[in-house]
């Protein structure tokens, strides 16, 4: 009896390893609804389009909605992990969601790869932001190729228009340390909610100021809503966004009050316009292929690379991991993290990761291009 007892706890024991340790588990969470939804629709579709078997393990994808708001993204994170008991995570789309997530990924030491700009996601580095990276440019070096352009263009006075919240923040910072190194003084600062459906009276304080360029701090469709107002109001000057506009959605609904539009941005949004000699063109225009493939022509985003370049990031890390220890483990996740952040010289559809113990971005100025918005297209800036 006592041997037959052994026998059934080693057979229990077998299946408890077989089940810990059969594959790969992928969390998601993104904002494919609410404000930020123009960035989560493409990532949440790239994310069918990422590998289901990495090192020879299987790998699961489990994907929830953070509807653009801070709360869920802290429940999906929490869920992610203490129930769906994910190896790595993927998200947020959007930096206010992403940092409110640091002080749960940090904890439970769960390798996390955001979507979204701020260098504040992976700076400075601490215990929670040992665990994060991030697929898109910090936005300092975004904003210092924005800057050299109104230096070039004779930008005295610039002016500020941003969200009201973490993402506005970071920008005005960058701004404001950038700027005054080119000669350029910050003339105005106004502030706005993304579910504002006016823009008057900041765009009267700012043009108040007589500025010769303003930059919105903003994302997605709701930073439409300064640039028409500028327009209509008359405003003569030039306008810089951030890479956070840079999608159809925009185009549509800001139309033509977005003409002559600037901004730095990744080059996987004009991939065809690149040199060949460009790391990234090759990367970029195999995601679109398979973007358009399954999605139809003309429907890519450069925000569905984010998550593209996110799973390559992982699909680089999670065998190395592998030779050191299983899934579904703290060893694991931790080797995974180790793996993340020895990445070198690898070409993404946005540029080339070299990450640091002290750099969980990883981008160089080859992961920057100015664009400008011409006939309700994006036109790569050549470099002069």
């Amino acid at each position: 009896m006592r041997t037959l007892f052994r026998l059934t706890a080693v057979f229990a024991s077998i299946l408890m390893t077989t089940a810990v340790y059969a594959q790969v588990k992928i969390g998601v969470t993104l904002s494919a609804t609410g404000p930020a939804a123009s960035l989560g629709i493409p990532e949440r579709n790239t994310a069918h389009l990422l590998p289901t078997k990495i090192g020879g393990q299987d790998v699961q994808y489990i994907i929830y909605d953070d509807a653009s708001d801070t709360t869920a993204a802290v429940k999906n994170a929490h869920k992610l992990i203490n129930e769906d008991h994910v190896d790595a995570i993927i998200g947020s789309s959007i930096t206010v969601n992403t940092l409110a997530m640091l002080d749960v990924i940090g904890p439970a030491h769960v390798p996390t790869v955001s979507m979204a700009a701020s260098k504040r996601l992976v700076s400075p580095m601490d215990a929670n932001r040992h665990w994060m990276f991030k697929t898109v440019q910090n936005d300092s070096l975004l904003m210092t190729a924005t800057v050299k352009n109104m230096a070039a263009n004779g930008v005295k006075k610039v002016a500020y228009i941003g969200f009201a919240d973490g993402y506005g923040d970071s920008w005005l910072d960058e701004l404001r340390q950038i700027a005054p190194k080119h000669g350029i003084t910050v003339v105005a600062n106004e502030r706005y909610a993304r579910t504002d459906t006016s823009a008057t009276a900041i765009v009267l304080k700012v043009m108040a100021a007589n500025p010769d360029a303003v930059f919105i701090g903003a994302s997605g469709t709701p930073g439409a809503l300064p640039q028409t107002e500028l327009v209509r109001r008359g405003f003569k000057g030039k306008i810089y966004q951030t890479q956070g506009i840079a999608n159809q959605d925009f185009l549509r609904v800001c139309g033509k009050d977005c003409e002559g539009t600037l901004l730095a941005v990744g080059p996987v949004l004009v991939a065809t316009q690149l040199p060949d000699s460009h790391p990234a063109k090759a990367i970029a225009l195999d995601y679109i292929k398979h973007y358009e493939d399954k999605y139809g022509k003309g429907t890519v985003s450069p925000f569905g690379t984010h998550m593209w370049d996110a799973g390559r990031l992982l699909e680089h890390a999670i065998p190395i991991a592998l030779k050191t220890a299983k899934p579904g483990t703290e060893a694991f996740r931790s080797a995974v993290r180790d793996a993340l952040e020895q990445t070198k010289n690898l070409q993404v559809g946005n540029g080339v990761l070299n990450m640091t113990p002290t750099d969980h971005a990883g981008f160089d100025e080859r992961g920057v291009v100015m664009v400008k918005i011409e006939n309700g297209t994006y036109k790569l800036v050549p470099t002069k």
